[in-house]
């Protein structure tokens, strides 16, 4: 097999164009197809540019002459080691948006690394779409949230859901804080709570402070709050028909 045909199959076995292949080393593409055609022959810094692209050596690619293999050790002589080296793993797209990558994931097994972007995934995200074990953004998905809507074990922002949620305007979860409504196991709130134990200038729940014990079973607990300035009122008048006697 001559140069021109290793060349070839070189080339073709890496999918890759004339164009593409002069591009790397170079050259024009006229080159690269007088060479695969045996009108010309590379000179020696395009030859060891091609070995180095082809991963071979001189000797293959010139002469065709394969490199010897070092003699395999003796049974005796052979040591295994294994070693965990940990994986990780990044993706970063090439087209961007206010300066940031529509896409960066980041993620690795130890440590913390970090994925900034318009979608953002990692142990730390940042990014208008962020979900990691740490993460901020306008939408915010992790073990630990912050944004303006938020998903996570603890999630603080305008809107949070989670497990122990923090809102300014929506709180969602098992223990749930915030200005204005609060839904969840133990509401708290300086507007509306509900749940099973609520604290609020409206609360309703299982145990809401104030509240008169259950008459009947099934009828929820309710409080009368006096709002300042104003008449008491009572959630039944909000959430609940009142049954004649």
């Amino acid at each position: 097999m001559e140069f021109r045909e290793r060349l070839y199959q070189l080339r073709k076995g890496r999918g890759i164009s004339q164009e593409e292949l002069a591009h790397t080393v170079g050259v024009s593409r006229q080159a690269v197809q007088k060479w695969e055609a045996g009108a010309a022959t590379p000179d020696l810094g395009n030859l060891s540019a091609l070995a180095d692209y082809f991963v071979v050596s001189l000797d293959y690619l010139v002469r065709g002459i394969e490199p010897e293999k070092p003699a395999a050790p003796s049974p005796q002589q052979a040591v295994i080691q294994n070693y965990y080296t940990g994986w990780s793993y990044e993706f970063r797209s090439r087209r961007t948006l206010l300066g940031l990558p529509l896409v960066h994931i980041n993620l690795r097994d130890r440590g913390l690394c970090r994925a900034k972007g318009i979608i953002a995934i990692g142990n730390v995200a940042t990014g208008f779409l962020a979900i990691g074990g740490f993460s901020a953004g306008l939408l915010s998905i992790g073990g630990l949230g912050v944004g303006l809507l938020t998903l996570g074990g603890l999630a603080v922002g305008i809107a949070a859901a989670g497990g122990l949620a923090a809102g300014l305007l929506l709180a969602l979860g098992g223990g749930a804080f915030s200005l204005g409504l609060a839904l969840g196991g133990c509401a708290v709130s300086q507007s509306v709570a509900i749940g099973g134990a609520a604290v609020g200038q409206y609360a309703a729940g299982g145990a809401a402070p104030g509240a008169p014990p259950c008459p009947r079973p099934g009828r929820p607990f309710l409080k009368t709050s006096r709002p300042p300035g104003g008449l008491p009122i009572s959630f039944a008048a909000f959430f609940f028909k009142k049954k004649k006697d």
